[in-house]
């Protein structure tokens, strides 16, 4: 049977900013009624590709084609009208206005001059249908999850006739039942011949949704794939140019821990976590599993001092040991690395220097400035280690890939030679090799006597990389596994869903 032609074909697209080539001669093709996935890690030009394609950027050389047709869109606002709508990560909504209203902002319809609320609604219902969603279109976005708006986001895009549907990292805030809910509305898009570019990190999700993928590195074509015939294997390899070694236990044989580092003593916060009794080990990596909302994240603040403890206490070398601030608890070598490196870890506006010697400037007072050759030496050292890239420790820190981003914030916390380093999903929205590289640093920091406190929503993960797992379930402590051979991802997940009740 003979394939459907392109609805959208770039060819030699090239795009190139002050020091940095983003592409260089990509091709890519959408046909009609499938769902393609654009792979590369950080940095490989995938966000530079979408925005050439709607219009954020002019490309510098190659051309677009939309349906048979030469197009070159100068904004987003013309690549929407031509049928081109774009999803983000971040969905670009009014969460204070009605559903009907974000549906159909600038696109109300009108009778004498007024708008027309009961046509609104009834469009905003109609295109909501489509998704097989029944809302009260008149309820504020606000009061519904950020799934639904998610899909009040796609069913804005479907009212200009979309013909590409572009969901750059749709189901990064997403649990799975909501995951499965999108992929159910792909998927009926799909039948009705939209085509859909679908841009994420996760490899079993690319391989449960898309039907082809076009992989990126550094800014040039790869190449085109079928999903059914790449191996995920085969597709990391692709991606990072080279085999990537597959990371086994960390500890392979058991390991016995006889060094108490820091314990928490039966530590609590009203409305936050239960009391609850935790020690973690010199050179021991313990790994926090649970599902979004259990507790995983309010374990590791009151650990680092960000929250009060109500109940309990933590010692430190066996000795009680208040932690009121952070400040005490960097004093007793203790780092956190939060899970939202944009909010709570990196200063965007300064460059990486400065934000790699922030918490070591932050230790000495503001009075007893580091030394400037003293910070390049660190700096230097920790960006050749790190392997972070472009390695100008005088870019702006904003203009990094994720992945170099949660790198430049572990260099941070790495320079006061930390002896417990608390890390909250160190490796979420960021590619495989920079994720292999962070689960390769854990090891190594284990292996030097470094005690790691590890956070992921990622079972496997959490089994890779820790010595022993704690479970938490309802903001409950739940269970205490040691990471052996009987441990899986299966017994984890039982574990999580009977509250631990059947160890």
């Amino acid at each position: 049977m003979e394939a459907p032609a392109p609805i959208l074909r770039m060819s030699g697209i090239g795009k190139q900013f002050p020091g940095v080539r983003a592409l260089d001669g990509v091709d890519l093709r959408l046909l009609p009624g499938e769902v393609h996935a654009v792979m590369g890690e950080n940095g490989a030009g995938k966000s530079t590709l979408i925005k050439v394609l709607t219009g954020v950027h002019p490309a510098d050389a190659g051309d677009i084609e939309l349906a048979g047709r030469s197009v070159a869109f100068g904004s987003p606002l013309e690549a929407r009208q031509a049928g081109i709508s774009t999803v983000y990560q971040e969905v670009n909504l009014c969460v204070n206005l009605s559903v009907a209203e974000n549906i159909l902002i600038g696109r109300e319809p009108r009778r004498l001059g007024r708008i027309d609320w009961k046509r609104m609604r009834a469009r905003a219902r109609e295109l909501l249908a489509r998704l097989e969603l029944d809302l009260d279109v008149s309820a504020p976005l606000s009061s519904y999850s950020l799934a639904i708006q998610q899909m009040v986001a796609i069913a804005r895009a479907l009212d200009v006739d979309a013909q590409v549907l572009i969901l750059d990292e749709p189901t990064s805030s997403l649990d799975a039942d909501e995951v499965d809910r999108l992929f159910g509305v792909m998927k009926r898009l799909k039948d009705e011949g939209i085509a859909i570019l679908f841009v994420t990190h996760f490899l079993d999700q690319v391989y449960e949704i898309s039907d082809r993928m076009t992989i990126l590195r550094n800014g040039r074509l790869v190449g085109e794939f079928l999903t059914s015939e790449l191996s995920q294997v085969e597709l990391v390899a692709k991606m990072i140019g080279q085999e990537l070694e597959v990371l086994d236990k960390l500890h392979g044989e058991a390991k016995v821990f006889d060094r108490p580092l820091v314990e928490a003593r039966e530590l609590g916060r009203a409305g936050a976590i239960e009391p609850f009794t935790l020690t973690i080990h010199e050179g021991e990596v313990v790994g926090l599993a649970g599902l979004l909302g259990s507790g995983r994240t309010e374990v590791a603040r009151l650990l680092f001092g960000a929250d009060h403890a109500g109940t309990g206490q933590v010692a430190i070398g066996g000795e009680p040991t208040p932690l009121r601030t952070p400040r005490a608890a960097m004093s007793h070598k203790i780092a956190f690395c939060s899970e939202n490196r944009k909010t709570d870890g990196l200063v965007p506006d300064l460059t990486v220097r400065e934000n790699i010697v922030l918490a070591l400037q932050a230790t000495r007072g503001w009075t007893r400035p580091v030394p400037r050759e003293q910070q390049d030496e660190l700096v230097g050292r920790y960006v050749k280690a790190l392997r972070i890239s472009p390695a100008d420790p005088e870019r702006l820190v904003r203009d990094l890939s994720g992945g170099n981003q949660q790198k430049v914030l572990l260099a941070r916390w790495l320079i006061l030679e930390p002896r417990l380093l608390i890390l909250d999903e160190p490796t979420r929205g960021i590619d495989v090799g920079a994720k292999a590289e962070i689960q390769r640093l854990v090891a190594e920091l284990s292996s030097g006597g470094v005690a790691v406190l590890f956070i992921s929503a990622e079972l496997e993960e959490v089994l890779r990389l820790s010595h022993k797992v704690a479970v938490l379930r309802d903001r409950k402590l739940v269970a205490e596994l040691p990471n052996d051979d009987a441990l899986s991802t299966e017994v984890l997940m039982e574990t999580i869903a009977s509250g631990g009740r059947d160890r």
